[in-house]
Order: structure tokens, then sequence, then C-alpha cells
């Protein structure tokens, strides 16, 4: 008996690695990439949501404690159905680890009570809702890379001070829209200025003409767009269509603008609207050097939500390893305790609300002279520090937050 006891000691003190290797869950770690595919927000989630999150896992040397990172991949069709159907199958047969992306709020928010309910993770980087880290908060989700209050706080302030203190909320109807509405008029308001009117349209919508009819009537300075996608992209050009921009009449506030947004606007539609976002390829070498790799496998610059794929699935990975483990709970908190200090955020910080917090960026897109190379969209106009930019904790309606 005390040569056994001496065997497991030596065992337990020079076999770490072995040791630790027993407490991964089926002998895998398992990344389900949940996103669209094929619709409306696939161009600004989609297949560079899939490579971001690969690259990842490359690059952290596609193993864990001597086990394989699995990475697999679906299509949710911007229905919940679909999506709730599919995490459940993923984590009770997959045996997924961490779901990622999540693109469309209202997905997100049903995925992020499957995972809670399942103990398992969800790490939120395409969907911008508020309420993810707000009443619909869980301990085992995360929201990475912006939400609705901090496009707030940026777009919102910056052209209130500028003196564009009417605003028409032209709004998508569904989760996201909603949520976008509601913290960029409080914000609006709180600085001083009014909403004089709103209109919800369908996401689906490829008119928006009666919509923007009412937007120009409401002689708003400024008709705000609370939504993503093709639609947002529709709406942008039917506004200029319209006229509303001519002569200054009215500004056109994009509260949600992707750089393929702009991409697939052209500078000409696209110059000066002010937007706010988490991260800009061309800001530094940092992230100039991440672009480079991105663009050599989709062809497109990377925007934040891809960034925030692969900055937090590295986290993530990073956490497994620091934890010896990929139980939920264990996993969670090392993500709690361990800063990020990537191309994407500096000393980013996962607070209990699950909300990951890091600096912020307003940005104005450049008129067409002045852009000098592809992808050369923006013009940094200002940064606000992360505890700034995220709803504060003494305001979080978040059942997890002590108060």
């Amino acid at each position: 008996m005390k040569r056994i006891a001496l065997s497991l000691a030596v065992a337990a003190a020079l076999g770490g690695p072995a040791l630790a290797q027993s407490k991964l869950s089926d002998d895998a770690v398992r990344i389900g990439v949940m996103t669209d595919m094929s619709g409306q927000f696939s161009h600004e989630s989609g297949e560079g949501s899939v490579v971001a999150i690969k690259m990842a896992v490359e690059d952290f040397g596609g193993s864990v404690l001597g086990k394989p990172i699995d990475v697999v991949v679906a299509d949710h069709q911007n229905r919940n159905e679909v999506a709730i159907a599919k995490a459940r199958e993923w984590y009770d047969v997959g045996k997924v680890d961490m779901i990622g992306n999540l693109i469309n709020s209202s997905i997100a928010l049903a995925v992020t009570n499957i995972a809670q309910e399942k103990n398992r993770i969800a790490i939120v980087n395409g969907s911008g809702s508020s309420r993810l880290t707000g009443d619909s908060c869980t301990p085992n989700s995360i929201h990475y890379a912006y939400d609705t209050f901090a496009l707030a706080q940026g777009t919102g302030k910056a052209l209130i001070k500028e003196g564009f203190d009417s605003w028409y909320f032209l709004t998508a109807d569904y989760a996201f829209g909603h949520a976008l509405e509601n913290d960029t008029g409080a914000v609006v308001k709180a600085n001083g200025g009014k909403v004089v009117g709103s209109i919800r349209y369908p996401i689906d919508t490829p008119d928006h003409s009666s919509f923007l009819l009412q937007a120009q009537a409401s002689k708003a300075k400024v008709v705000a767009i609370a939504g993503s996608g093709t639609t947002f992209i529709n709406a942008v050009k039917s506004a200029k269509d319209f006229g509303l921009t001519d002569g200054g009449k009215q500004t056109i506030a994009g509260l949600l603008v992707w750089d393929t947004d702009i991409d697939s606007l052209g500078l000409k539609a696209g110059q000066g609207l002010v937007l706010t976002t988490g991260f800009y390829w061309d800001r530094d070498e940092e992230t100039r050097a991440f672009a480079k790799r991105f663009f050599e496998r989709t062809k497109r610059m990377p925007h934040m939500g891809d960034a925030g794929d692969y900055s937090s699935t590295r986290h993530y990975l990073d956490a497994i390893k620091a934890a010896g483990t990929d139980d939920a709970k264990t996993v969670m908190a090392k993500m709690r305790e361990m800063p990020v200090n990537d191309f994407f955020a500096k000393d980013g910080r996962l607070r209990e609300d699950g909300r990951f917090v890091h600096d912020m960026y307003v940005y104005e897109v450049k008129k067409p002279s002045e852009s000098k190379y592809p992808w050369d969209y923006y013009k940094l106009r200002a940064t606000i520090p992360g505890n700034e930019a995220f709803r504060p904790l003494s305001q979080s309606t978040c059942p997890l937050v002590k108060k």
C-alpha cells in the first residue's frame, strides 16, 4: 500500500499534464459556430466568423491539454426554432462545449439560455442587444465585441455634440433593433436632444419607401437606422435616392455599421456616416497583421465581429489550458480572472454580468478623395475607454450583479 501511495504521489508530481488531460470531457474540445451562412446577415458573419474561429484554433496549435479541438458549423437561417433545435442537438448529442458568433439577437438570447440550462458556454460576437448582459444575462454566456449601449454612447453622443439634437428612428423590428433604439434614444434625451418619432420595419423588407417618407416628413435632423444587414444597406441607398441628405436637410446615422456594409455601399454613398465599432483593421500594426492573414483566406478585411470571434476563441482556449479542464463553470471563472491583451483589446476584462469590457472607437466614413488604398474607409474621431463605453454595473439589471 505504501508503494502504491508513493507511486500516486510521484505521478501527481511528475505527470500533471497527464492528469489534466483526464479532466477534458469526451476527450476533445468542441466549438460550434452558429451563424448566418446564407441570409441577410451573412456578409457580416457567415464564412468570416467561421474563418476567424478556425484561425484562432490553428494559431492555438489545434489541440489543448493533449486533446484535439474540433470546430463544427451550422446555418441558423435567422430562424429561432432552427437555432434552438441545433443548440440542443449540439450540446446533448454532439458534445459541443462552446457555441460562438450567434448573429441575430433573438437567436443569441435563446441560445445563451440553453447554454445555461445545459451548463455549457455561449460567446456572442455577432449580436448586439444589451439585454444579453442585462435582464437576460446568464453565468454561462459572454457578450464580447460590442453592444447597443456602447454603440449609442459613441454615435449618439458624437452627433448630439455637433448640434444634431432631433432624432427619428427607423428601427428593424426584432430584438436588436428595439434595444438599439432604446439605448440610443436614452442617450439622446440624456444629452439634451429629443426623439420626435420612430417607425419599425420588418427585417426582411426589400422596400423602405413608405418608412423613409415618414422619416423625411418628421423634419428630424437625424434619421437613425437601428438595424443591420442588407436591409440597412438598402435603407441608406434609398435615403440617398429620396434626397434626405441633400443640402444637409437630414443626416443619416448608422447605429451599427460593418466594414462590409461600407464596401457594399461604396464611399460615395457612405461618406460622412458616423459609426461606433470595437475594431478597425487599419488601426495599428497588430490589427493590420491579423487583417492581412484574414484577407488571404476571405478576400475581404475583417470587421469587429471577425476580430471578436478570433480573440474570444483564443481567450476561451487559454482559459481551458490554464484551468486544466473544459468544465463550463471553471472555465468561465478563469476567463473572468485572466485579462486579454491582443490585437483586439488591451487589458480587456470579463465582468460578472458577462460583458467583456474594452475600448470602443468612433469613426467617420471617408470621402472617396480621402481614401488612399482598398478598404481605407474610416478616419478616427474619438476613442471611448472601456469603463465609459459600456453600461456601468451600478445601472445593471443583471441578476448576477451584486448591488
